[in-house]
Order: structure tokens, then sequence, then C-alpha cells
């Protein structure tokens, strides 16, 4: 009967920090994704599809939009913490991160960022169209490429950062099947130009 309880209890135990353990380990790849980031992003997308067909998206469409564009932007959040892991560690607002702090593995943090961008990206060209799939990717590299390594060599980052965060509105808008027009590019400029004032506000 000892044994019996022993046995139990231990699995018990075991059980409890499985549970713990996984809870943390998905919290951290949570914030690998900058998930308030995606939460916006999202909201871009969604009210540009609106826009751009006032009369209704197709809701399937509108899904497999956001979830495919929600895996590429945490892909993308993901590779950026990845590239900027040592100058987050010596930063307060960022040593906590799950990289800096040795929570998650440089490999592992890769993977994940190259298993969300593949899938995400065959989303949106399986179940949306390809324009949306181009312009979701061209969202990440410049993003990841360009905007996160110029974040330490030149002020020109900002403009650069900026677009990534306009083209949501093209993605949400080739979405519904329309061409880009003067509407949409209106759209993004305004998205464009907005960045500034609030970046500088953050600076």
């Amino acid at each position: 009967m000892s044994r019996l309880t022993t046995t139990t209890g231990s699995f018990v135990v075991s059980w409890s920090r499985f549970r713990a353990n996984w809870k943390t380990r998905a919290t951290d790849y949570l914030e690998l994704t900058k998930p308030r980031i995606v939460a916006l992003e999202l909201v871009t997308v969604i009210v540009a599809a609106h826009l751009a067909a006032p009369w209704g998206i197709n809701s399937w469409t509108l899904l497999h939009t956001v979830l495919g564009a929600a895996l590429v932007a945490a892909s993308a959040g993901a590779w950026n913490q990845w590239w900027e892991r040592s100058s987050d560690a010596r930063m307060i607002r960022t040593a906590d991160r799950p990289l800096p702090t040795g929570r998650l593995g440089t490999i592992e943090v890769l993977a994940f960022g190259t298993v969300t961008l593949i899938i995400g990206t065959a989303l949106l060209i399986w179940y949306v169209n390809p324009a949306t799939a181009s312009v979701a990717l061209a969202t990440w590299v410049i993003y990841v490429l360009m905007y996160t390594p110029l974040k330490t060599r030149s002020p020109l980052n900002t403009a650069v950062g900026a677009l990534s965060g306009a083209l949501p509105i093209l993605m949400g808008w080739t979405a519904t099947g329309e061409p880009i027009d003067m509407r949409a590019l209106a759209l993004a400029a305004v998205m464009f130009l907005w960045q500034f004032p609030h970046f500088m506000a953050i600076a």
C-alpha cells in the first residue's frame, strides 16, 4: 500500500512539474511572437479587408488571412529576437526575454520562426491568394532582414520600419481579391506617415 501511495505521489508531482514547465515554455514562445504587435497588425488587416469589400468578405477567406498573417508576424518577431539577442541582454527592458535568459535556445527560436513562416505563407497561398502571400513575405523581409539590422546602424531604420508597418493594409486589401489602387495606397501612406510621430514619441 505504501509503495502504491509513493508511486501515486511521485506521478502527481511529476505531472505538476510537467504542466508548470509546459506553461512556462508556452509563455516564452508567445513572448517571442511579440503578441501586441501581432494584434495591432491583425486589426489593420481586418479593417483594410472590410474597407476594400464593404459588402462583405468571405468569412473563410478572412479567417485564413488572419491565421496566415498572424503566423508570418509571429515568425518575424521570433527572428527579430534571435537577431537582437546580444543587445537585448544588455538592456533592462529586454534582458528578461527568453533568449537572453537562456529559457529558449537559438536553434529552438530559429526552428519556431522558420516553421511559422512556412505554414503562414502556405495558408495565404492556398486559402487566400498569392498576392496576399507576397505582401506578407515582403513585410517579413523588410522587418527582419532590413529594419532589424538597421536599428543599430542608421536612422533610416525608422522609415524602413514604418514601411513594414504599413504593408498589412495591403495584405487585408488584396485578401478580398480587390486590386491595389489609389484607395489602398492612400491608406497605406497614412499608416506609413502616422508611424513617424509615434516612433518619435516613444524614442
